[in-house]
């Protein structure tokens, strides 16, 4: 279905665009807030007009229904915009990271096969000594060069009427696109309906009010954009995270829903003065994409008001587990059980099935799964896992175990696992312990090579501001608290960790300047 929903949507309603509902709400609650930033309002009568232009834009440029255009922008109304205009040209959106080294942004731009590219002043690092090899049209969201300005950019005019199946892509995410090889995962129509149909369950609607201060490049938060807008809800748009503003900003608008990676919440809840920000309106606050600590959680519960629920999963879709924190505050160092129709197992390094309570790489089917790796059928392959039934299942290169209610705890990603002496270690049982020294803000742990173990764990981590503990004491003191296996054979301190846009440690670039810096350990 494509033109003629009619509202409320439900959990039946048969699949219907998001483009749809965007023409839906602006018909039948014009005049509501749909995005704000800053002091701009667009009401979903002056989207969905916008959307049109966007999208008879495209089709003036000769932009057909199945190509894909390329975004390199930080969060802002015209990002929006575009992305929800050229869904409604048929068009495939391929949202890319301005923090992308220029060599990975030209891979995703030639894998992509994108017809026009658009940046703001936010991507000039990753377009720098590379803008002369890009070969398509490039324009600016943020009129920074107006002879190629987005508004400038914009016809008027409705265009033609463009017929979507649910199993036409919808955008293509890159993985990797900071280091390592891009790859991009393909989702259809199909899989965002069911993301938008799941909102009505968390409370979206058109009473909601998200604030959104994750990059929409990102899975991540597109999971909450998409389902505020597409039940008819109000997008609070945040270019850049920071703490102090997010809360004003939660305060001001009366926001009742929000998507946060841990660090995020870390960061709010350790300012002395959140508990002046009256935060009463929310009611369900979201995290995914890194790990998320059973004590911050417990934090939150005691302190911010409304539900809190982490999600696990993948972008690449398959199986996802949930939990409701505020529900199983005694599951709290769990990431919850699998969604409904969602189907999860644990597998050995053989491929074969393993019972609760065993460990092994978490595996998972759902109705939300990636087509695949774009132009990458090898990668596909790799990543999938079929039961004995021939079910197909997404690999997630976790390490986990189910326990005797159906709650999955995760160990770790299989390539963090260190095997030392022949002995698996897992990171995050490192990370538990470090992160109880009182003057710790921030701790990872990584695997080193080692001549006389194969590898061996060497831990990172930020002070405290006021603290001046010696990295040597702190290791001291890890040490005497853990097995012989687990110790620690280095403590840095560091001023930050480095971190992926959506807060991920990036383990990888430790381990690339430990091993610069120190090459391998005896």
């Amino acid at each position: 279905m494509n033109a003629s929903v009619s509202s409320p949507i439900t959990l039946e309603t048969p699949f219907t665009t998001l483009p749809s509902l965007i023409s839906l709400h602006a018909r039948e609650r014009a005049d509501h807030p749909a995005l704000v930033q800053d002091a701009r309002v667009v009401t979903y009568r002056e989207l969905d007009k916008l959307v049109d232009q966007v999208a008879a834009t495209l089709q003036r440029d000769g932009v057909r229904p199945g190509e894909s255009v390329a975004i390199c922008s930080a969060n802002s109304i015209p990002y929006a915009v575009l992305f929800l205009g050229a869904l409604r040209a048929g068009v495939i959106v391929a949202p890319l990271a301005p923090s992308s080294t220029p060599e990975s942004l030209l891979t995703m731009l030639k894998d992509s096969a994108a017809k026009l590219f658009f940046v703001d002043q936010s991507s000039d690092q990753a377009l720098a000594g590379v803008k002369e090899r890009i070969e398509i049209p490039l324009f600016t969201l943020d009129d920074s060069r107006p002879a190629q300005g987005f508004s400038g950019w914009l016809s008027e005019g409705a265009p033609a009427p463009v017929q979507i199946q649910p199993e036409q892509s919808f955008n293509v995410i890159y993985s990797s696109g900071t280091t390592g090889e891009p790859k991009g995962i393909v989702q259809s129509h199909g899989m965002r309906w069911s993301h938008i149909q799941r909102g009505i369950v968390f409370g979206y609607g058109p009473d909601c009010v998200t604030l959104i201060s994750t990059p929409l490049y990102s899975n991540t938060t597109l999971v909450s954009f998409l389902p505020t807008l597409g039940l008819g809800g109000t997008v609070v748009l945040m270019a850049k995270f920071d703490a102090a503003k997010y809360l004003k900003l939660a305060a001001e608008h009366r926001v009742t829903h929000t998507m946060l990676v841990p660090v995020q919440y870390q960061r709010i809840m350790a300012r002395e003065d959140f508990g002046s920000y009256d935060l009463s309106s929310f009611v369900m606050k979201f995290s995914t994409s890194a790990p998320f600590h059973a004590e911050l959680k417990a934090d939150i519960l005691a302190r911010w008001p409304g539900g809190l629920i982490e999600f696990y999963g993948m972008t690449e879709g398959g199986g996802s587990c949930m939990l409701a924190a505020h529900q199983f505050p005694d599951k709290l160092g769990t990431v919850g059980k699998p969604l409904e129709n969602h189907d999860m197992r644990v597998i050995d390094e053989d491929g074969n099935e393993l019972a609760h309570g065993e460990i092994g790489e978490v595996v998972g089917h759902s109705p939300a799964m990636m087509t695949g790796y774009l132009n990458k059928p090898e990668k596909t392959r790799e990543a999938e896992w079929y039961d004995s039934d021939g079910k197909r299942f997404i690999r997630t290169g976790d390490v986990g175990r189910f326990d005797e209610d159906g709650f999955l705890t995760l160990m770790d990603r299989r390539k963090d696992m260190i095997i030392s002496g022949g002995f698996n270690i897992y990171p995050s049982d490192l990370e538990a312990e470090l992160r109880q020294h009182p003057d710790l803000l921030e701790v990872t742990v990584i695997g080193v090579q080692s001549r006389s173990w194969g590898e061996t764990p060497v831990g990172y981590a930020v002070l405290k501001p006021g603290a001046n503990t010696a990295a040597e004491d702190i290791l001291d003191w890890f040490n005497q608290r853990v097995g012989k296996t687990q110790r620690l054979n280095r403590m840095i301190l560091t001023d930050e960790l480095p971190r992926s846009a959506i807060g991920k440690v990036l383990k990888r670039e430790l381990r690339d300047r430990f091993q610069a810096e120190f090459g391998e350990l005896d």
